[in-house]
């Protein structure tokens, strides 16, 4: 079997895209991969990493406003999908997944001209312009939401869950306590803004340091590599409590979850996945800066159904962060309804899932 992969620019469409890679890679020994990005983006340093074959095409998004750009951007296009398809034609798949990002376009949109077997799958509860476009070409949309179905046709649409979901469960959570040098007896709760921090967050912590400091509870901050200078600076001067440990960065993230109690976060369409697989409740900061404000959408659909608080941004101070976390962190049966009800939404079994429906796809095309 020979799968390509496409995805790129953020984490949030190549984890995915790696996960499901690793659990094919699991199951079946005689599976080819050939994954297609861009030069220039994360995946082009993450995917060789994994030791999969890379190549590239040249793309940029569209602009939401008049720009000559945009006409740059359709040029881009052609070339990208003349560029694919002698990709393709070389590789010879069986099928081509597209997992988000402007490069989905042309790979994805040429991998069905040529009449393989195609899947988009939208991390998001809202979809992005590339997979609204290429909806109307592929054979299948897994979705992660049951709030995205609205947007895709229903015939085509099939709920899957996010495959990051997978790699996050049986992992040991007392390890990952102890490497993030964490006491394994006191509850504890993670607060982090994504990968590279979110500034509004480090600013409430810092002011709630003070206040953690007498708590009976415990508090690992990871900043993000961008800010943890300056957060450390600040921290010093108005007392880095003992019960607060801060972090630029946290590398084995799925163990150091496992063992938390409560997770304030961004609403990124990852980290959902990954609580929900565990079943920990949360309170979402979702980001304001977001294309059609699908953050504060994914986050409302999980504290619509009770497994999350939802906190906005603009609601967002020391006094409010702190209120929201004892309100579940120090009251045992809000905590233990909001772990069954994360629980409940989570997909642990989605890479799994997001294969079958390739390998259904693969069956039928040679019928």
């Amino acid at each position: 079997m020979k799968i390509v992969v496409s995805g790129g620019g953020t984490g949030g469409h190549i984890y995915p895209a790696l996960a499901l890679i690793r659990e094919i890679q699991k199951v079946n020994k005689n599976v080819e991969f050939l994954y297609i990005g861009t030069q220039n983006g994360l995946e082009s340093k993450l995917v060789p990493r994994e030791n999969i074959p890379f190549k590239s095409i040249h793309i940029t998004g569209f602009k939401r406003k008049l720009s000559f750009e945009n006409v740059k951007t359709v040029f881009r296009f052609l070339k990208g999908v003349q560029d694919s398809k002698k990709m393709l034609k070389d590789f010879n798949p069986d099928i081509v997944i597209g997992t988000g990002g402007y490069v989905c376009g042309p790979v994805v949109y040429a991998a069905a001209k040529r009449r393989i077997p195609t899947v988009i799958h939208e991390q998001n509860s809202v979809p992005g312009l590339t997979n609204k476009f290429l909806s109307r070409y592929v054979n299948k949309i897994a979705i992660c939401f049951e709030e995205a179905k609205e947007f895709f046709p229903s015939e085509k649409t099939v709920f899957t869950g996010n495959p990051r979901a997978s790699e996050v469960t049986g992992k040991d959570g007392m390890k990952g306590r102890l490497s993030a040098g964490l006491s394994i007896t006191k509850p504890a709760v993670l607060i982090f803004g994504g990968s590279r921090g979110a500034r509004p967050i480090n600013e409430a912590v810092v002011k709630a340091l003070p206040e953690f400091a007498n708590k009976a509870y415990q508090v690992l901050y990871v900043t993000g590599d961008v800010h943890y200078e300056d957060v450390k600076k600040e921290a010093e001067l108005v007392g880095n409590p003992n019960n607060v440990v801060i972090k630029p960065f946290i590398h084995n993230m799925p163990e150091v979850l496992v063992g938390m109690d409560l997770v304030v976060s961004r609403a990124g369409a990852t980290t959902l996945a990954e609580i929900t697989s565990l079943g920990i409740p949360s309170i979402l900061i979702p980001s304001p800066y977001v294309t059609n404000n699908h953050q504060e959408k994914n986050a409302r659909s999980l504290s619509d159904h009770g497994a999350a608080q939802l906190l906005l941004e603009k609601e967002l101070t020391s006094n409010t962060l702190v209120g929201h976390i004892e309100k579940i962190l120090l009251n045992q049966q809000t905590i233990e309804e909001m772990k069954q009800k994360s629980k409940k939404m989570g997909v642990p079994d989605a890479a799994s899932r997001l294969y079958k429906v390739m390998e259904q796809l693969i069956k039928e095309n040679k019928k």
